[in-house]
Formats: structure tokens, sequence, C-alpha cells
């Protein structure tokens, strides 16, 4: 039983909260309150960063070359490409150890875009590259000299096109008109040395009044060093889908010396080094950087 003398509060006695540690009585003054530290942010290892920086740095670089690679694939597969003069069949207008970059787009695809693209028509006189139709894996550069439906015959050395004779002040001739298959073109009644067989028999279809007809589709070229030049005369014309281009300019020119390049590796690596070290004795200036027409 409760003692009646115990005090019991009311609703409206003051009600004192609990003494709060560190708490400053009513009119006392605040007790200084100690600085609460940051909390300190974890320190990277230094490790993670750098092999993070390596990291990014290789896939940019191989993102970079990628890009470089993917673009010299399109320039060399649809817009120029490099190629080098071997053989003596086009001086003087080109020479052993010039280098040469190849428009491959100024005569088009012979596809339907190209009635709408100012492409050329490959045109008599125009030196083009193209695949050697007797082995496709060889690359030539001759001179255009009969397009589709001309009629063709040389004269002691001289060019007839539809009876007409041509200005040719690009041709340089090295002997007298003692060759009679070579320079009394088309001959049906005699060989000559290095003529395909295949090509022979061809061409005896195709003369008409002692002319040549070209094809359809078909070109009939020639070296600029006609007396020194294997040419349509001895393995026929040259089909459309075969023209790689029209070379551009000779971006690089170097004397005969790399004409006998040896097989070898450890030959291929001296001769490589010779030419880098004598770039300017090897190099003709006065060809590198030439427009050719």
């Amino acid at each position: 039983m409760d003692s009646p003398n115990q005090p019991i509060a009311s609703p409206t006695d003051p009600v004192i909260p609990p003494e709060i540690p560190g708490a400053s009585p009513e009119g006392a003054s605040p007790s200084p309150q100690l600085p609460i530290a940051s909390p300190t942010p974890p320190v990277a290892s230094p490790d993670r960063p750098i092999v993070s920086t390596l990291g990014s740095d290789v896939i940019g670089s191989m993102q970079s070359l990628m890009g470089t690679v993917v673009i010299a694939v399109f320039v060399i597969t649809f817009i120029v490409q490099a190629f080098q003069i071997p053989s003596q069949s086009m001086e003087n207008t080109l020479l052993v150890g010039d280098y040469l970059l190849v428009n491959k787009l100024c005569y088009g695809g012979r596809g339907p875009g190209d009635h709408l693209m100012p492409y050329q028509k490959i045109a008599r006189g125009d030196i083009i590259v193209f695949h050697y139709p007797v082995d496709p894996t060889q690359h030539f550069v001759k001179r255009v000299i009969g397009v589709p439906g001309d009629h063709l015959r040389l004269v002691s050395k001289k060019v007839w096109i539809n009876g007409k004779p041509i200005d040719e002040p690009y041709v340089r001739f090295l002997e007298p008109p003692n060759n009679m298959f070579r320079d009394n073109f088309p001959r049906v009644d005699i060989p000559a040395l290095g003529l395909e067989g295949k090509w022979w028999l061809e061409m005896r279809k195709l003369v008409e009044d002692g002319q040549l007809i070209v094809p359809e589709g078909h070109y009939f070229v020639m070296g600029d060093n006609r007396d020194d030049s294997q040419d349509s005369r001895y393995w026929g014309f040259v089909p459309r889908e075969n023209i790689i281009g029209r070379p551009l300019l000779i971006y690089w020119s170097v004397q005969d010396w790399d004409q006998s390049s040896p097989s070898s590796l450890s030959g291929r690596l001296y001769h490589l080094a010779y030419a880098v070290t004598h770039i300017f004795q090897i190099t003709r200036w006065n060809r590198t950087l030439r427009l050719i027409h």
C-alpha cells in the first residue's frame, strides 16, 4: 500500500528533464566544444592510377593506329597507290627508279554512279597503270594509243589512227625502221620474237585492209621507248577491267642503283641501309615531285 505522505505529481507540476552529461546548467556559459575531425579520404594505391593511365594510353594508341590503318587501306584501295618503274619501256617520260602515285579514281569504276561523277574517259595519249593481261599479278605502265573502234596501223614506226598519222612528241626511237613486225604493224604473214601465240591467232581475225580494229572495252597500248617495249603489239589489248588508274606524279626518283636489288635478307638490309645513308646522293631531285603528262 502506498504511503499517504508520498507526494504525487500533478499534471501541472514542472518536469525536470534528466541531466545530460556535458550539458551546461541554465544560465551558465556553454562548455567549449571539441572540433570534430572530418573523415580522411581513402588514399589510392599508387599502382592503381598508373595502371589505369597506362591502359588508357595503350587503348588510345591502338585506336589511333587502327584508324590510321583503315584510312591507309581505304586510300590505297580506292584513291591512290604507289608504284615503282622497273623497266625502260617508257623512257624518257618515265625512268627506271621513278616512284609514282597513281590516281585510281580518275576513270571511275564502270558502275551506275559513274554518270553522276566527273570521271574522265580513257583517251589516246593517256598513260595508264594496269594488270598485265598475260599475268594479272604484274603491273604494267604504258601509253594508250588506240581506243575502242579505232583502226590502227604502224608504217615505218609512224602510227596511223583511222587513216590519219598522229603526232607523238613523247616517243623515243633507238634504231632505224628495220624490224618488219615491230615497225610495220600489224603483220599477219610473219611472227616475231616474244609474240604471244594466243594473241597471234586473235590478231589475225581483227585485221582489215592492213589495219587492226580495236574491239569494244579494250585498249591498244605501247611504250614511249618504242624500240624497246613489250606492249600490245606482242601480247594484245588491255581489257577495261584491268586498268587501275592514271599516274599523277613522281613522288621520288632515284638513280639506277636499286634496279639490281639483292634477293637475300642481308643483302636487302644492306641495300636499304645504303639508301638511307646516301639518300641525298641517289635522289634525282630534278624529277622528284614532277607531275606526269
